[in-house]
């Protein structure tokens, strides 16, 4: 598939995963993991996908300035000025304000997909079509499109998009509400609607509109790098979000975007995705084995057992007996053992607790 110039992606890669925790740590989250065991990360198979038709050298990664090391080992051929490490965690929308900067001052007419690193693409040219389709939308238009699919299930775990007026475009709406995380019983109301979407956390736009977005969102920290100009290169723009970085406010980008600004598309998207960022919605996507257990490439021998999700380490075998709903998942010096419906507000209290009681190093 043919690669335009004014194609950018990209790819936010600075999360911590903690609620994946024990299996995701700190020191390596969720996205530098070969979670699955299919010889590849998910942050590598990110961009592997986005490399088919974007243009390698116009991908930029962004992350915390820990996992530099984990980003140049996994994708060596990478290029250092297409790596933005962060010196302090502020979220995604200031990352895409930094990666916003960066790209103006070598493509000022630059059409942008923002793409989380740790999701799963089931049709990958599905996948493709809809993000050139998308790409060409948002050229000549001052606008964010977010995409969106049908959801195939009540996922609390999930944000929603309700969609609006139908735009000159098959397939592309205004929207008319987002919904970050509803409980189960609005997540089925959102459901059988029909009107709701799955926000997926891929975000499109051209590089004007949505720097001129992101300036009403956040404070000017980049004003003096925003100047066209001013020639500043890579080291002191590097020197310079190291200094003023931890101005940014703990925004997302898509509470930030969706619920404040008033220009913004979904398009309804067929390529089928799940973002595996919770045991349960793992459990859920998966493809389920005998009485409804998922077993994560681990050694396990099990009777009497339902509706599991079991992930250990090589060399680790579990014999489980008479578990019904249960997360099982161990990871260095830590063994996790919970309710799966309990598990996302279980998982923020006890990663707390145990920081604080035991230290940095059960975390």
């Amino acid at each position: 598939m043919a690669k335009t110039d004014e194609n950018y992606c990209v790819i936010l890669a600075g999360g911590r995963g903690k609620r994946l925790w024990p299996c995701s740590r700190e020191q390596q989250p969720k996205q530098f993991i070969d979670f699955f065991g299919t010889g590849k990360t998910q942050f590598q198979q990110t961009y592997d996908r986005i490399s088919k038709f974007i243009e390698p050298s116009h991908i930029y990664v962004n992350t915390n300035e820990q996992y530099v090391g984990m980003v140049k080992n996994q994708l060596p051929d990478l290029p250092d000025d297409n790596l933005l490490a962060e010196p302090i965690n502020r979220n995604t929308a200031p990352s895409v304000a930094w990666a916003c900067c960066r790209i103006s001052h070598i493509n000022p007419q630059a059409n942008l997909i923002i793409v989380p690193s740790d999701q799963t693409i089931i049709n990958e040219e599905a996948f493709q079509k809809n993000v050139l389709d998308g790409l060409q939308f948002v050229s000549d238009r001052d606008c964010l499109l977010a995409m969106g699919v049908k959801p195939t299930r009540p996922e609390p775990g999930y944000g929603y998009i309700q969609i609006g007026d139908s735009s000159d475009h098959s397939n592309f709406y205004k929207v008319h509400t987002f919904i970050e995380k509803p409980d189960r019983s609005f997540a089925k109301m959102f459901m059988d609607s029909g009107e709701w979407y799955w926000n997926t956390g891929i975000f499109l736009a051209n590089l004007h509109a949505l720097q001129g977005s992101l300036a009403k969102l956040l404070p000017g920290v980049l004003q003096d790098l925003d100047r066209t100009d001013h020639n500043i290169t890579i080291p002191e723009e590097n020197a310079y979000i190291k200094e003023h970085f931890s101005f940014y406010p703990n925004l997302a980008i898509d509470t930030g975007l969706l619920e404040k600004t008033d220009n913004v598309y979904v398009k309804k998207c067929d390529f089928g995705w799940a973002d595996l960022g919770t045991w349960h919605s793992i459990y859920e996507f998966m493809q389920k084995g005998k009485k409804d257990n998922v077993v994560i490439d681990s050694d396990v021998m099990m009777e009497d057992c339902r509706d599991n999700i079991i992930k250990l380490p090589k060399g680790r075998m579990a014999v489980l007996n008479g578990l019904d709903g249960f997360i099982i998942a161990e990871k260095d010096n830590v063994l996790f053992i919970c309710k799966k419906e309990d598990s996302s507000a279980l998982i923020r209290k006890y990663v707390n607790v145990v920081q604080m009681k035991r230290g940095d190093q059960y975390i």
